[in-house]
């Protein structure tokens, strides 16, 4: 350790004050604010990330950010603060937190993790701020969905009519004489009519 003294002339006199009977510079630390804040918005959340400078290797592992985000248009007053619990200079926000449409800031500090009995530090200065909007999900088309639903339905249901229709007609004609082709044309007409009621509640 070290010891910091101050010394003055008072009235001719010369005076030293003690300031710091032991100092220690591992026990006052304040280190540079996080550079290079970066950010990525998607539908789902969004991706914040930075680096750090200036900061001895020892220290590395045992950073302590605070993340501070708030609408653009908004006070840092109000912002709202997150204490990240991993020493990575990353971290991500859940679209849940964030309103559709509205652009948002963040910046981030950090600090020696609280949790170290070796260092202290105070937290550093805010970044630069990096800015964001959550992106829209999407809207899928209905008349394209019901378009999709109607070939997946439309097929397996075509060929399972023309079975029961074929063996239908085939039943018909072993028990009465009519003709099976008016009869089969009677219930193709029958199965038309029901695929054009099904297309209408698709749409």
């Amino acid at each position: 350790g070290y010891r910091v003294s101050l010394q003055g002339n008072i009235f001719g006199r010369n005076h030293t004050y003690m300031i710091f009977p032991e100092y220690k510079p591992r026990k006052h630390i304040k280190l540079d604010p996080p550079l290079n804040i970066q950010s990525n918005a998607t539908a789902s959340k969004c991706q914040i990330w930075w680096s750090v400078w200036n900061v001895p290797w020892y220290l590395i592992d045992i950073l302590q950010y605070e993340l501070q985000y708030k609408e653009y248009s908004m006070s840092w007053e109000v912002a709202l603060n997150k204490t990240l619990p991993s020493s990575l200079p990353q971290v991500e926000i859940e679209a849940t937190e964030l309103r559709s449409g509205i652009a948002y800031a963040a910046r981030v500090r950090c600090k020696v993790s609280e949790n170290e009995d070796s260092f202290h530090s105070q937290w550093s200065e805010w970044s630069q701020t990096t800015a964001f909007q959550r992106a829209d999900v999407p809207k899928v088309s209905e008349k394209i969905l019901n378009t999709k639903t109607m070939q997946f339905l439309f097929i397996p249901l075509s060929f399972g009519t023309l079975m029961y229709l074929f063996w239908n007609c085939k039943l018909s004609s072993r028990r009465q004489k009519a003709s099976p082709a008016l009869t089969f044309l009677h219930q193709l007409l029958s199965f038309s009519h029901s695929i054009v009621c099904t297309m209408g509640i698709l749409r």
